[in-house]
């Protein structure tokens, strides 16, 4: 174990569970040259620091094996009740008899902007062999996985396809430090070139399963988003208030007039400081992110911040308050559509994403840790590269619609898209706003439009950026070392295709 940062001193010289892999017992299915995991996403463990993410990974032999198979596995330790995650390789030998080789891990890369390290090892590994009867059906659904992925080639290829373009301003190390890189890409007419997916020891090998973390992009995709769909099946929805759904916020009056448009928008009219993300950057905020419990996060939620504005026109960011949107949400899908439903599996999941074909990974939230399951809603989400091209092709170029069917309200998300211009949002700084859970930047000086150029998009904590630009194209990255520059991928777009409204 090599620590490289560790800003909340989490270890020191001495032994650590955080220094150790947690102890697996993991089914797989073999389908040709391909090993996949029957459970995919985060599964929840006792372990008190990481969890397991497995990706599908492969098989191959060797002349030197001795008669045995070579198995190597992608797997993601995603950090206990938050969304930092780790990645690393699981590789043994093995026959069909149940015999064999210990397996040998090592994980040397991460998105995590407060905790880096390298761990490597040897473990003690059994095999047993089995049939599983649902094996067809997963194996097919594999595969459909893997064909349904949009096509990919390497960002170089982008100077070949569109002569001219420089794919040097694409995760450009004046924007950001290469070291600090995961991955990248840019998503122009179906094909997803990409960059980055660098270890300390060399380029990862399996990354179009590698694991990333949405932190608050999942403000976007699932809280805006979520809404935004029962806008749409329950008109008038965005108007409900959240002390009629939410106990808690019930007590001191401060959420009796906030609707959830407002709290969506970051307009709560509760805070404590107007500063920008003073609030947010707060010590306090550890009684959100670290408790384990529903009860503790949406008490400290509905009671932290006293009101000291209008509701809708004052944005100050608070995850707390997209955490009681979640909450609120959650609350009314249940009784509107049966006490069965949830806002994340079904409405989100099985209604959208399911028929977007994002990954299994993807399809896991992050939720705490006791009967309610509530599930974070501003951060906590994984996804796959191809996760994110695809939603940013169904929000920036097929308008919120799978099949030319509507999966959001249409004039709310225009709204958020910044497509009109009555609604804009609330001004988090100078020529910036955030509508319904999306930011945007105006950038008509940067690129030479006349008019104004709004550049919808999504962020992250540590450094995530899905850039959703006006010409149908899109710009992502996540890294860790709290940079948020993208202005040269901007440019270099524009520069393929105008971005001049």
């Amino acid at each position: 174990f090599d620590e490289i940062k560790d800003t909340f001193r989490y270890t020191n010289n001495q032994d650590s569970t955080r220094k150790h892999l947690p102890e697996f017992d993991f089914e797989f299915i073999q389908t040709g040259t391909h090993l996949f995991p029957v459970e995919r996403g985060t599964m929840t463990d006792s372990h008190p620091e990481w969890e397991y993410i497995l990706e599908p990974g492969r098989v191959w032999q060797e002349n030197s094996d001795n008669g045995y198979s070579r198995a190597a596995i992608p797997f993601t330790l995603h950090q206990k009740n938050a969304n930092c995650m780790h990645n690393g390789v699981l590789t043994f030998l093995f026959k069909n008899d149940g015999s064999t080789s210990k397996a040998a891990y090592q994980v040397v890369s991460e998105t995590c902007l407060y905790f880096k390290f390298d761990m490597w090892g040897l473990l003690d590994a059994s095999y047993t062999p089995a049939a599983n009867p649902d094996s067809p059906d997963l194996q097919a659904a594999y595969q459909a996985e893997v064909n349904g992925r949009m096509p990919v080639k390497p960002i170089a290829d982008l100077a070949v396809d569109y002569p001219g373009a420089d794919p040097s301003q694409f995760g450009s190390p004046a924007e950001t430090d290469p070291a600090h890189m995961t991955l990248y890409g840019f998503v122009i007419d179906g094909v997803n070139y990409v960059g980055g997916c660098e270890t300390r020891y060399g380029t990862h090998p399996y990354c179009d399963v590698l694991n990333v973390p949405s932190y608050s992009a999942a403000k976007s995709v699932f809280a805006g988003m979520a809404l935004m769909r029962m806008e749409l099946k329950h008109p008038g929805f965005m108007n409900n208030i959240v002390a009629d759904q939410v106990p808690d916020c019930a007590s001191d009056g401060n959420w009796n007039d906030v609707q959830y448009r407002h709290v969506i928008d970051m307009g709560t009219g509760n805070y404590q400081s107007g500063l920008y993300m003073s609030d947010e950057g707060a010590s306090h905020t550890n009684d959100l992110f670290l408790p384990l419990d529903h009860a503790s996060k949406i008490n400290y939620s509905c009671t932290q911040y006293s009101r000291k504005a209008t509701p809708g026109t004052k944005w100050v960011y608070h995850t707390s308050d997209t955490y009681i949107l979640g909450t609120a949400m959650n609350a009314d899908v249940k009784a509107l559509e049966g006490a069965g439903k949830d806002i994340f599996a079904d409405t989100m999941v099985e209604e959208v994403w399911k028929p977007l074909g994002l990954s299994p990974s993807s399809q896991v939230s992050r939720r705490t840790y006791d009967s309610v399951q509530q599930p974070f809603t501003g951060w906590g989400l994984t996804l796959l590269r191809d996760d994110v091209a695809k939603l940013a092709v169904f929000m920036n170029v097929d308008d919120g619609q799978i099949g030319g069917q509507a999966m959001v309200d249409s004039g709310e998300f225009a709204a958020a898209m910044q497509r009109d211009p009555a609604d804009r949002g609330l001004d988090p700084l100078s020529d910036y706003k955030y509508n319904n859970g999306i930011w945007a930047h105006e950038i008509k000086s940067s690129v030479g439009c006349p008019n104004d150029t709004w550049v919808p998009f999504m962020s992250g904590y540590g450094g995530i950026t899905v850039l959703m630009l006006p010409n149908d194209t899109t710009y992502y990255y996540f890294s860790d070392d709290d940079t948020y520059l993208w202005m040269d991928a901007a440019q270099e777009s524009h520069a393929i295709r105008s971005l001049c409204p």
